[in-house]
């Protein structure tokens, strides 16, 4: 099976020779499966996986999200056999009522299939699915049930002569109901894709939500007793003062999901009814992306080239918290880095480790502050400097003379376009003139939830969508849009992933020229959108129109009165 697999994917330009070479020794080394050794290099991609594993085991593939799984499959086998051998029934047989479908992940999963086999006392005929979708299958049928077992465990066990700290504390580590239950919430939120858990105090009752493709849905609710065991547990695991309850905290902590580190970033904040607190959660992996995997289009992944083409100067990425700045700050480096130049970041904190590249840590403790670092960084002949985030007048005025010196600085700032953020540097006390000499592009992003491509469906425009996307009449005839619809794979919200919309400006003689005598930030928009610049707003309508994402996601995403504004000038 094993050298089946690997000649499968030599065949198939899925790895090179010496890719080949290196699994075998591997293999050698610590007898694990191709598989297994393919999924933690991250060789190729689960879906070419999944398809090379069917082609060898002559396997059939299923999509589990396609499927609702009857209840009386669902109560044939326990949920911890199904968790702990990554499999899934998921129906009977049609041609033969006696035999079980399941969906495993390993073709060799043989000790799997007999224990579904002697638990059902059916038969089993195999199919593959991807480990993600196994794991959460299993999360939606069974994930709600087993929290809320493992939340009347701790209540009936709690003892009451003992403070909720010193139990958190003192209980085994594997089998606290407690730590069960943070660990349940975490999984099972990655697996969700969601980016953020809040676990928010109420005045009977605890609200678990989750944060998917950057809206909250509420996944949970316990009673109120559970608030000060959840809290003390995650405050532990983040290295935060469990007996501090009247001031806010920050921390955070590593977590292993399905083979994947995640970087837990939390933050506790007192309110009325007891702490809230909020886990953000980050692959580092997801932020190593291409640039074509942002969502930009030919024309403005062609000026977005030309920008990073300068061996000097600033460039800006700008947009609110969770708009995607940090993934494209990571992509910018990523295109430059090389062995011939030398990067070195700033960064509060430092999301991503990249290799070649210097990478530090802001500490206001130790006074290592973005002002003071970049003053120690050019010092260090640097030839592209990142900072994560401008957020002062000390740090603006130092990466703009970094800039004007010879050197490429990258960074981000939180303004809502691209002509807004010439008006953050000058309200930060920059000079008009430096600002234009300095200044080499600004890129201005959010991200849309993409249509769930299982579910979503046509929908002919009506005569005040056409016009609110500028459409003639002859367009709209021929123009159809998508809108969501719901299905398993995106748990009924109708959308599954996001994408970036962009708008870029690229600094021309013409625009430098009227930065320089301060023109408002409506003058440098319209200029720019002569000069060929897509706004935020014709960014979004193309995905619209392509059937990316939906109009109701346009309206949700782009600011009506963005090009109406009646900003003054600056002078």
């Amino acid at each position: 099976m094993n050298e089946k697999l690997l000649a499968y994917l030599l065949e198939k330009h899925l790895i090179s020779a010496a890719q080949a070479e290196q699994i075998r020794a591997k293999q050698r080394e610590d007898h694990r499966s191709v598989r297994e050794i393919v999924i933690e290099e991250e060789l190729v991609s689960e879906e070419q996986l999944l398809d090379a594993l069917s082609a060898v085991s002559r396997i059939p593939i299923v999509r589990l999200y396609e499927m609702p799984v009857p209840m009386d499959v669902r109560q044939l086998v326990r949920p911890d056999i199904l968790r702990n051998n990554t499999i899934m029934p998921f129906a009977y047989d049609e041609e033969d009522p006696g035999t079980l479908c399941v969906a495993i992940d390993d073709p060799l999963n043989m000790k799997g299939r007999d224990l579904v086999s002697m638990a059902s006392k059916c038969r089993v005929k195999p199919f593959l699915a991807a480990t993600g979708d196994i794991l959460l299958t299993i999360d939606r049928y069974y994930g709600s049930d087993e929290i809320r077992d493992v939340a009347e465990l701790y209540t009936q066990t709690a003892e009451e002569d003992r403070s909720i700290e010193d139990q958190i504390i003192q209980e085994d580590v594997n089998s606290s109901p407690v730590v069960m239950l943070v660990n349940s919430l975490v999984e099972q939120a990655v697996r969700q894709r969601a980016s953020d858990i809040h676990i928010e105090a109420g005045p009977d009752r605890i609200r678990v939500r989750c944060r998917v493709d950057g809206v909250l849905y509420t996944t949970a609710t316990y009673d109120l007793r559970m608030l000060a065991a959840l809290v003390a547990r995650v405050k532990i695991i983040s290295g935060l003062d469990i007996s501090e309850k009247r001031k806010p905290q920050d921390g955070r902590f590593t977590a292993v999901v399905d083979r994947r580190e995640y970087d837990v970033r939390v933050s506790t904040l007192p309110t009325v009814y007891g702490e809230k607190c909020v886990l953000r959660l980050a692959q580092k992996l997801a932020l190593h992306r291409t640039k074509q995997s942002l969502g930009l289009s030919p024309r403005d992944m062609e000026r977005f080239d030309h920008i990073l083409k300068n061996p000097n100067g600033i460039v800006l990425v700008t947009g609110p918290t969770g708009s995607g700045k940090s993934t494209t700050l990571y992509t910018v480096l990523s295109e430059l880095n090389s062995e011939s130049v030398n990067i070195v970041t700033v960064e509060d904190p430092v999301e991503a480790n990249i290799e070649g590249v210097n990478q530090v840590q802001v500490n206001p403790k130790a006074n290592l502050t973005f002002a003071n670092a970049l003053r120690s960084i050019l010092r260090q002949d640097p030839d592209i400097i990142m900072i994560g985030e401008i957020r002062d007048a000390e740090t603006a005025s130092i990466a703009v003379q970094a800039s004007i010196t010879g050197h490429l600085v990258v960074s981000t700032l939180h303004t809502n376009d691209t002509a807004s953020s010439v008006t953050r540097l000058l309200d930060m006390g920059v000079e008009s003139y430096l600002i234009a000499d300095a200044t080499t592009g600004l890129i201005a992003q959010r991200l849309v939830r993409r249509l769930c491509p299982n579910c979503k469906r046509p929908h002919q425009l009506l005569e005040h969508e056409a016009e609110y996307l500028g459409m003639s009449p002859a367009e709209r005839a021929t123009a159809t849009v998508c809108e969501p619809v719901g299905c398993q794979r995106c748990n009924g919200t109708g959308y599954y992933d996001r994408i970036g919309i962009f708008e870029i400006m690229e600094l021309t003689p013409t625009l430098k020229a009227m930065i320089s005598h301060r023109a408002s930030s409506n003058e440098l928009r319209d200029a720019a959108i002569a000069d060929g610049m897509m706004t935020l707003r014709d960014s979004v309508r193309r995905l619209v129109l392509d059937g990316t994402t939906s109009l109701t996601e346009m309206q949700r995403i782009v600011i009506e009165n963005l090009n109406e504004t009646d900003e003054e000038s600056f002078s």
